[in-house]
């Protein structure tokens, strides 16, 4: 008898958590995505703005990795340039519609996974509204996710506390996921907007606890201005310990890949004051800090058509490899 496929959650924002998504779905293996729903910029927060429906941009991302109909989901990506539409997502508009029609977000997207016949499940974190908050200790209070990210000092004078107004529950079904899984990943992403929120909804870091799978943190490949200036890995694992505690990650993979200089000269024509996340070269002999090039070395260009996105909020141009992630993650599954 063959041995059961390995139950993968993985954890945080729409690129980050489709970059992980991707390389993994070529294996066999039971993949979930637990998804942030807080955004209020760009695409996904107008039509949240608007509809008072939940942000979609995240879930539309992983909704089309996953996806297995390539001739359908294409049309998801569609920007549109010109118009009162200028700058929104034709795949946010349709799930969007999606959830008039069926009269719920979880209902519209059982209806688009199953026309998309995508491998795996995608979770909402939670099915109630909220907003990011940060005190910083500074005293000053930054309201929601897109002023969160644009903040330029925040790094510098750091946060006091990180909250959702209002307090939210989470989702049922991601909280049986993640009790469920064998490997709960959290994701590279916006590490105060996409990462740590999934940990302030109630019910989640109890269930990530309370699992007897491994827990990954995979680190971001760059600094986020105003936001993370001056990061190292272990920078990153501080923080989330404060909300999972300490000692509870038993893995951090981390890059030690270089772009070209030809590379990275493009990127900081965009990103000026961002730059790779610094690592302490004693943690390649820890056995729980795994770094290992994992650079995609294809620097994503910015779509011209996506202007609702402000300020340091732009996408990212520099992503993991997904296959070799994959490759990773698959070995930390046999030990």
């Amino acid at each position: 008898m063959s041995k059961r496929n390995k139950k993968i959650v993985c954890l945080g924002g729409g690129t980050g958590v489709s970059v992980v998504l991707s390389g993994l779905k070529e294996y066999p293996v039971n993949l979930a995505a637990v998804v942030t729903m807080f955004d209020s910029g760009g695409s996904s927060g107008k039509l949240r703005e608007e509809l008072e429906i939940s942000p979609l941009g995240d879930i539309r991302q992983c909704l089309l990795t996953l996806s297995k109909k390539n001739d359908i989901s294409q049309f998801f990506h569609y920007r549109f340039e010109k118009g009162s539409l200028r700058g929104h997502n034709l795949g946010n508009l349709l799930i969007a519609g999606a959830i008039k029609m069926t009269g719920g977000l979880e209902t519209a997207m059982d209806e688009i996974e199953r026309i998309l016949k995508i491998k795996g499940k995608i979770f909402p974190v939670t099915l109630e509204n909220a907003d990011i908050k940060a005190i910083l200790n500074n005293n000053k209070k930054i309201n929601g996710e897109e002023n969160i990210v644009n903040c330029r000092y925040l790094s510098k004078v750091g946060i006091k506390k990180l909250f959702l107004e209002p307090k939210v529950k989470a989702n049922p079904k991601a909280i049986f996921a993640i009790k469920n899984s064998d490997l709960i990943i959290i994701s590279p992403g916006k590490f105060y907007t996409s990462i740590t929120p999934i940990f302030l909804v109630q019910g989640i870091p109890e269930a990530i606890r309370e699992s007897r799978a491994k827990k990954v943190f995979i680190c971001n490949l760059r600094t986020q201005t105003g936001n993370t200036d001056c990061f190292g890995v272990e920078d990153f694992v501080k923080i989330l310990e404060e909300y999972l505690g300490k000692g509870s990650i038993d893995y951090v993979i981390f890059n030690i890949g270089k772009l070209s200089p030809r590379s990275v000269k493009e990127v900081e024509k965009v990103f000026p004051n961002s730059d790779f996340i610094k690592y302490d070269k004693a943690l390649l002999k820890k056995q729980n800090f795994i770094g290992v090039d994992v650079l995609d070395r294809n620097i994503r260009k910015l779509n011209p058509a996506d202007v609702l996105v402000k300020g340091a909020n732009k996408r990212t141009m520099v992503l993991h490899d997904s296959n070799k992630l994959a490759e990773v993650i698959m070995n930390l599954c046999k030990r």
